[in-house]
């Protein structure tokens, strides 16, 4: 053996060692092997120096042992961990575990798992770019710093078990926000005149009596009347017909932030659950010719497409569709996202010719589904626009004036690839000066509605527009926040509980920055400039650190409890103390007022001795790998778990939450289980474990 290559997963290493030969290894780190301490703080903080106490993990130890027993055998050891943040410090981090000076090592990096990339990168080798590890290093210190110091503040003031994040507060603060919104809306009357002409053709009402109508200009349900008796006596005409051409551009090919929106929209995934399945497109998947990338990187805010990728795309199109669904030149595409990193790739499959058709024979019913939403995507986003005629009808009498409109599609472009146009809503022959004949005209009452809770989609996007987080955070946000119970996911609508106002009430009084969206996106321009060597992370460190442990100092004492506990007038039947109503992570529940001292405690309508009230099973889009049933969330004494929906008949249980996705190594379902730095996947058999980074 002459050459090393590290990778971050298993099934990574396997992809990558399909196209190489005989005097290459490939080994996984499986995610980061030193990071720091669970157990406590682990920073050392000296001024404004910050010097991260890190360690290499338990069950890491025998793998950095073996990585160090093969890279003394190997001539080269390569760092091919993914090009981001994270994937830089992961490669910091192996090259320090294995007791390599990091800049010594070549580093190497490509957007998709082919075996053209690999060659390519193999033969353009680069160093660690320290800068992007500073940056990832500032973040980890960051979120240990508020996670540390502010979510005991929370313990302490709220209820046990409370966290805060940088991210996820001001996450938190967005969904209650909308909540808020919605509480204190009061709905607005008004009225619409539904009017249809002889043909059953719809019309709308744009005036009357000279005066414009628009969605809540008719508020007076008398108001409406007269309108109505006016116009059903009035004789109507064609005023005037117009036809314009309108021409439809393809939409831009994913990046993770629109990805994850059209997955949930279409397909009804989760963000969590979307990332999970392309990280398995991503890392390789069986075909004919053994292990293949199916698509490029997937933590990604760019547009750019790599030009090869463009040739392939514009020839497959031509050979498939004809040269009219080809634009002469071909589309380009710029991100609007904040910070956005442009030398990555948008989302994309790596081969063209792999198509959703060829897909099916090796790809689960999940991810096909993901795959075909992204491999039409891409080919759509390199076809000739869609064109429609669009023809509007003005209506009027001597009072009113109605708008009808008809679209026919001419020539059906990009949208060939989806095979769903809109259906075409053709007008007959009119003519100015045409007599028009009501069919029907009458008023309707209508309300105002309350602005829409966000769906997780929803949030993705409204964080991505706030320059919130970054593409790999959103999923981990989110799933953290409904794991801790802060928020409830409701006909796939996102609702905070009554903890989430407690605490979003309390840091906006006190840690205004932490819930603020402002500076939140600003902070995440400071990690931005670290990368781009305009900024010291030290600084960074040190400008946020100071003022925030000020504030933290003065919140123990300042802050007041909102830790009540009522009595409920009864009394402890194991000690005789008097049983209070508290606050808990779960909810409100009963308990002795002499705990610790006495631990009696009951939910809340469960009388002594008796079970607590059921609660109906929460879904979580799994199937059940014993008998395919749906996998449910349930609450018991001892916290969350899963299960089977058809229990008793199936006994099927988790502690940790069921992923849905299949492990690389043994084929077993994988779970997930979840870390103040994000989520990770791991098989419960085999022990293969896959991180899924921060940044």
């Amino acid at each position: 053996m002459s050459k090393l290559i590290i990778v971050e997963s298993p099934a990574k290493a396997k992809t990558i060692k399909n196209f190489l030969g005989k005097g290459y290894e490939v080994i996984a780190s499986k995610g980061h092997i030193r990071d720091l301490p669970k157990s406590s703080f682990g920073i050392k903080i000296e001024g404004d120096t910050f010097t991260p106490e890190y360690r290499v993990s338990a069950d890491h130890s025998a793998l950095v042992k073996e990585i160090k027993e093969l890279a003394k055998k190997a001539d080269t050891v390569y760092l091919a961990t993914d090009e981001d943040r994270e994937g830089e410090a992961i490669a910091y981090h192996i090259a320090a575990a294995i007791g390599k000076k990091p800049e010594g090592l070549p580093r190497i990096v490509f957007h998709e798992i082919t075996k053209t990339a690999i060659e390519a990168a193999l033969a353009n080798p680069r160093v660690i770019d320290m800068d992007s590890v500073n940056a990832q290093q500032a973040r980890r210190l960051l979120d240990r710093i508020v996670g540390y110091k502010l979510s005991p503040l929370l313990s302490q003031k709220i209820q046990s078990g409370l966290s805060a994040g940088r991210v996820q507060s001001a996450a938190l603060k967005i969904i209650v926000d909308r909540e808020r919104e919605i509480r204190e809306f009061k709905p607005i009357r008004y009225f619409s005149i539904d009017t249809s002409f002889v043909s059953n053709l719809d019309a709308e009402l744009v005036e009357f009596e000279g005066k414009k109508i628009e969605k809540l200009t008719i508020t007076n349900p008398d108001r409406a009347k007269i309108i109505v008796e006016t116009l059903k006596n009035e004789n109507f005409a064609v005023r005037s017909i117009e036809s314009k051409e309108r021409k439809t551009s393809p939409q831009p090919p994913f990046m993770t932030s629109s990805l994850q929106q059209a997955a949930s929209n279409r397909l009804g995934f989760s963000p969590k659950r979307t990332m999970a399945l392309a990280q398995t497109l991503y890392e390789g998947v069986q075909t004919n010719a053994g292990f293949m990338g199916a698509i490029t990187y997937m933590r990604t805010d760019s547009l750019n497409l790599a030009k090869e990728a463009v040739g392939a795309a514009r020839a497959f199109i031509k050979k498939t569709y004809g040269e009219k669904y080809l634009p002469k030149s071909a589309n380009a595409y710029v991100t609007k996202a904040k910070g956005a990193q442009e030398a990555h790739e948008a989302i994309r499959p790596t081969n063209v010719n792999f198509t959703p058709e060829i897909a099916a024979q090796y790809l689960d019913k999940d991810l096909l589904k993901l795959y075909t939403l992204i491999y039409n995507r891409f080919l759509a986003c390199q076809m000739s626009q869609s064109v429609s005629q669009n023809e509007t009808v003005l209506v009027a009498s001597a009072s009113g004036v109605y708008k009808i409109s008809g679209r026919k599609l001419v020539f059906d472009g990009f949208s060939k690839v989806y095979g769903e146009n809109d259906k075409d809503k053709i007008l007959p022959n009119l003519n100015e000066g045409d007599a028009m004949k009501l069919e029907k005209i009458a008023s309707s009452e209508h309300f105002t509605e309350p602005p829409a809770r966000y769906s997780e989609a929803g949030l993705v996007k409204k964080l991505e527009s706030l320059g919130i987080g970054r593409p790999s955070t959103y999923a981990p946000t989110i799933s953290l926040l409904t794991s801790r119970d802060y928020v409830k996911s409701e006909k796939k609508q996102l609702v905070p509980t009554d903890v989430a106002f407690d605490i979003v009430g309390m840091l906006e009084a006190n840690f205004a920055d932490i819930v603020s969206a402002e500076f939140t996106s600003k902070m995440e321009e400071k990690l931005d400039d670290v990368a781009e060597e305009k900024a010291d992370w030290q600084s960074v460190l040190a400008d946020f650190y100071h003022p925030f442990i000020e504030k933290i100092a003065a919140g123990k004492t300042g802050i007041k409890s909102q830790k009540i506990a009522e009595p409920i007038g009864e009394k402890c039947p194991d000690c005789g103390g008097e049983l209070v109503k508290r606050k808990g992570r779960f909810g409100e529940f009963i308990a002795c007022s002499n705990y610790p001292k006495c631990k009696y405690s009951r939910n809340i309508g469960a009388k002594d001795g008796e079970a607590a009230p059921k609660k109906e099973a929460k879904k979580i889009g799994v199937k059940c790998p014993k008998c395919g049933g749906e996998i449910v969330e349930r609450i018991s004494r001892r916290g969350k778990f899963y299960g089977c929906s058809s229990y008793p008949k199936c006994d099927f249980t988790s502690t940790y939450e069921p992923s849905g996705v299949a492990c690389p190594e043994c084929g077993e379902m994988m779970v997930v289980k979840h870390l103040k730095k994000g989520d990770f996947q791991e098989c419960l058999k085999c022990k293969f474990k896959r991180e899924l980074p921060s940044d």
